[in-house]
């Protein structure tokens, strides 16, 4: 950005991003890429596991249902759990630089011709993909 170039930034929101981990992924992550231990990894699991819900509405209850992905929002461990899951996310970015906090992403680059700057941001946001949750309200600035 000092070397007076054009620079493009463009942030992601990560829709339903606490609800959309899948716990068998983000256990696997936690093992192999941060090196979390089996007794660890065994309380990270109980805490995720057999969670059920249930909607009233009106005084009508629903069913339960089991919550069988995603983390407990407004938790200590939420967003943390989050960032784990969504922390290789910079080995699929070729061009751009990464801003990573929570659910809220950016990319950004810079170029000395504009389309040039459109075109490496547009390469990097076609390699973003979150373990299939979907990305939406990009706000290019």
């Amino acid at each position: 950005m000092d070397e007076g170039k054009i620079t493009g930034l463009v942030s992601l929101d990560i829709k339903k991003a606490f609800e959309l981990i899948n716990h068998q992924i983000l256990m696997s992550k936690m093992k192999d890429q941060f090196g979390i231990r089996e007794n660890e990894l065994n309380w990270f699991t109980s805490y995720l596991t057999d969670h059920q819900q249930v909607c009233c509405v009106n005084d009508h209850i629903s069913s339960w249902k089991p919550i069988e992905s995603g983390v407990p929002q407004g938790s200590i461990l939420g967003p943390l759990m989050l960032l784990l899951y969504i922390n290789d996310l910079p080995q699929y970015l070729k061009f751009t630089t990464p801003g990573l906090y929570a659910d809220d992403t950016q990319i950004f680059a810079s170029s000395d011709n504009y389309d040039e700057l459109v075109e490496l941001l547009n390469s990097d946001l076609k390699n973003i993909s979150i373990d299939g949750s979907r990305i939406t309200n990009c706000k290019p600035y």
